[in-house]
């Protein structure tokens, strides 16, 4: 039997879509390029999720980024803007002690169908 928890990537709650904490996993290993690489490729997979949801980044409404320390905020913050541009949805930051498989980000998100 498998001990690992069910991992559920989203889940729909009427017109919403719940996305999962997503890290910068690259084939079971975390992105290089340290904060910046990782809030990228966690932002890819949290697109792909999305993508495979029907969704995409301007159907966000709400994002809870999870930090192993405020001094990569800035690093986090120049991809967040990237991705969700100058109308981004609501979000949340804050530093946590630790991340899953050493991360150094994680992201969750709400989408709503439009």
């Amino acid at each position: 039997m498998n001990s690992l928890p069910l991992f559920r990537p989203s889940v729909e709650a009427g017109d919403l879509v719940a996305v999962s904490g997503q890290i910068g996993l690259v084939d079971d290993r975390l992105a290089g390029g340290g904060a910046a690489g990782q809030t990228e490729q966690a932002l890819a997979n949290l697109l792909a999720v999305l993508d495979a949801a029907g969704l995409a980044a301007s159907d966000v409404v709400k994002v809870n980024i999870f930090l192993t320390t405020m001094d990569d905020y800035t690093a986090c913050n120049e991809q967040y803007n990237a991705v969700f541009g100058s109308e981004p949805p609501a979000r949340t930051c804050v530093a946590v002690h630790q991340l899953p498989f050493g991360a150094l980000v994680e992201l969750e998100a709400w989408a709503r169908r439009r």
